[in-house]
């Protein structure tokens, strides 16, 4: 690992890797370097919960250049994510030569000033290394921040809480009355993966809003309306929301089957957590009444926050707590165009993941004066 370069890409994800192909296709194969926090190959998906298969998961989509089942030589739809999904990636990395360096944790990135002005940016390692770079390629996403809601009283609940992210699977929640939290997919699928699979279980769900289930195919121009609402959000300078917030839930035959069983039972979001469970509008020591729920687990699947703590001194952030975006889908940091940020808004998606990827490696070539095409 080199101490100075022209790009420095960080997260082995699909967005890093995407940009990195096309760095490479840009003439900057020899001028990048990208670090992974991870050990392996698989970026977030190494972590996910051993019983999420490819079919369950948001599509995975194939990288640029080589696919997925070509990659695999066979079809995984039955796959666990968390073991078919680092395969694909690793050998992505070898059939196209990325320089990955893993692990290696980033733990601040700085402006870099010297005498004859500003000199790009430093990026300090956990190890106490450095590496100076002009430009930067931010591919970080969301694994590393799940997100927890404050709520009065969640400091004295007695029984577990958990978030998706902690999720190893049903079994351990056999016997147990749990309380689901979230309205996205991941919530959904939990709930109905440990009403079904987890012995003696009793769920409940609740959330802050009601999802909507979509009965009507999801086809590319309700992916591209969603798409642009989010990214006009992020052009904005305002906190991204996800693409599923803006088009709903789709309406699948599992779903279907676990509103037909009883199993999506849906209440309004809890306004205080006690020591024996939930209660909603109560007071601080509401014991009991129809108000109240008693339960042995809360299950928080309230999403997560990208992972942009290391970019802190760089003042990115509005008043408002987002970063205003421009540029080729969004990708580019209208205060600091040196900056590409992927998976923030409208490219936190596989699909997603992709296109940014190109996008960014095209933003990063102009700057350093870079003819190539991709």
């Amino acid at each position: 690992m080199r101490d100075d370069c022209d790009v420095v890409v960080i997260g082995g994800g699909q967005a890093g890797l995407s940009a990195a192909y096309f760095l490479q296709r840009f003439s900057l194969g020899d001028r990048y370097q990208l670090l992974d926090h991870a050990r392996g190959p698989g970026g977030a998906w190494q972590f996910r919960w051993p019983t999420l298969t490819l079919a369950a998961a948001n599509r995975v989509h194939d990288l640029p250049g080589y696919g997925l089942v070509e990659a695999l030589g066979r079809d995984c739809e039955t796959f666990p994510a968390a073991t078919a999904v680092p395969e694909y990636f690793g050998k992505y990395e070898q059939r196209f030569g990325l320089r990955v360096y893993r692990p290696v944790d980033v733990r601040a990135v700085e402006h870099l000033y010297t005498e004859s002005g500003d000199g790009g940016f430093v990026v300090s390692l956990g190890d106490r290394r450095t590496i100076t770079t002009r430009t930067i390629i931010n591919a970080t996403g969301t694994w590393e921040r799940p997100f927890i809601p404050h709520v009065p009283g969640i400091g004295d609940f007695r029984g577990r809480q958990l978030h998706t992210h902690d999720y190893v699977g049903p079994e351990e929640f056999a016997g147990k009355r749990v309380l689901v939290v979230g309205a996205g997919i991941s919530a959904i699928q939990l709930l109905i993966e440990i009403s079904r699979r987890a012995p003696g279980v009793q769920t409940f769900w609740c959330s802050r809003t009601e999802p909507t289930f979509d009965p009507t195919p999801f086809d590319p121009d309700k992916g591209r309306r969603a798409v642009a609402r989010v990214e006009e959000r992020v052009r904005a300078g305002l906190p991204p929301t996800s693409v599923v917030s803006v088009t709903g839930l789709a309406l699948t035959p599992a779903i279907r089957a676990a509103q037909d069983d009883g199993i999506l039972t849906w209440r309004p979001m809890f306004t205080r957590i006690t020591e024996t469970g939930v209660c909603w509008d109560c007071e601080v020591d509401a014991t009991s009444g129809e108000d109240t729920l008693d339960v042995d687990v809360i299950f928080w699947n309230t999403g997560f926050r990208s992972a942009l703590d290391h970019l802190a001194p760089l003042h990115l952030r509005g008043p408002g707590g987002g970063i205003t975006m421009t540029g080729r889908l969004a990708t580019t940091v209208a205060a600091e165009p040196r900056i590409q940020l992927l998976g923030y808004g409208p490219s936190a998606s596989t699909i997603g993941a992709n296109r940014a990827g190109r996008a960014a490696a095209r933003n990063v070539a102009e700057l350093l004066g870079v003819r190539g095409t991709a």
